[in-house]
C-alpha cells in the first residue's frame, strides 16, 4: 500500500466531516497523528489539485469543487460551463425563459447548470430526473451511438406509456429516436405544465450534453415555438467545440 495515499483520503475524509466549517491545518495534523511538514505538502498538493480549497476571509481549508465535479460526473465540462454561463444569461435575459445544460448519467437527466429568469411565474424542474421523462434527456439518448443505444435500452428498458406513449413499443422507441435526430432537436409541448427543447452541444462531433429552454405551457405560443427553435439551435452551435 502507498502511505501517502491513504494519508490523503484520509485528510480529504476528515475536512468532508463538516463541509462549512474550514479545518485548520495544524488540527488536521494533530487529529491525524501526521508529521506536520508532511501534511502540509499533502493539503498543499491536494489545494493544486482543486480537491481542497481555502476559502476567502477564513483561515483553513474545504472540500474544493473539483471533488465535487468528479463525484457528480461533471469533471470534463468546466471548460464548457465557463464558456455557457454568459451566454445562458443573455439568453435568459433576452427570452425572459428559464434554460439549462444537462447531461446523461445512467438513466437520469442531470442539470449540470441552470439559468433562471425574472418571471413571477416560472417553469421548474429537479436537477436529476429519469431521461425518458424530459426533452433534454431524450435528445441525449436519442444522439447516443447506435452501439450505445442498444446498451441503453438493453439495461433500462424502454419508456413506459404514462412517460413517454408514443415510444412505449420498440418501433414506436425507434421512430421517436430517428425523428428526434432527423430534426435535431426534442420538443416537449405535450403536457399541461411545462414545455421544453432540448438541442446537442458536441465535441469532437460527439454529443456530450443538451441545451433547453424551458416554460409554463400557458406563455408558450407559435411564435415562441419558433423563436425557442432558432435561440436554442444556434446557442447550441456556438457552444459546440
Amino acid at each position: 500500500m502507498i502511505q501517502v495515499i491513504h494519508r490523503s483520503i484520509d485528510i480529504l475524509e476528515y475536512v468532508a466531516e463538516d463541509i462549512y466549517r474550514p479545518k485548520l491545518l495544524g488540527n488536521i495534523a494533530k487529529d491525524l497523528n501526521l508529521n506536520a511538514a508532511t501534511c502540509a505538502n499533502i493539503v498543499k498538493t491536494l489545494v493544486t489539485r482543486g480537491l481542497l480549497k481555502k476559502p476567502e476571509n477564513e483561515k483553513g481549508y474545504l472540500i474544493g469543487e473539483r471533488l465535487s465535479d468528479i463525484n457528480n460526473g461533471t469533471i470534463g465540462f468546466n471548460d464548457l460551463l465557463n464558456k455557457a454561463r454568459p451566454i445562458l444569461e443573455n439568453i435568459t435575459m433576452e427570452l425572459n425563459e428559464n434554460c439549462l445544460i444537462a447531461i446523461l448519467k445512467n438513466d437520469i437527466r442531470k442539470v449540470i447548470h441552470k439559468q433562471n429568469s425574472n418571471q413571477l411565474i416560472q417553469a421548474t424542474t429537479p436537477d436529476e430526473k429519469q431521461a425518458y421523462d424530459s426533452s433534454t434527456g431524450r435528445l441525449l439518448i436519442a444522439f447516443l451511438n447506435d452501439h450505445d443505444l442498444q446498451l441503453f435500452l438493453k439495461q433500462y428498458g424502454l419508456p413506459s406509456k404514462q412517460v413517454w406513449p408514443q415510444a412505449a413499443s420498440r418501433i414506436g422507441f425507434f421512430e421517436q429516436i430517428n425523428a428526434i435526430k432527423k430534426q435535431g432537436y426534442a420538443l416537449i409541448e405535450d403536457t399541461v405544465q411545462v414545455v421544453g427543447i432540448a438541442v446537442p452541444i458536441y465535441q469532437n462531433k460527439k454529443a456530450i450534453a443538451s441545451f433547453s429552454i424551458f416554460l409554463p405551457s400557458f406563455r408558450f405560443d407559435d411564435k415562441m415555438r419558433i423563436n425557442m427553435i432558432d435561440k436554442a439551435l444556434v446557442t447550441a452551435q456556438i457552444l459546440s467545440i
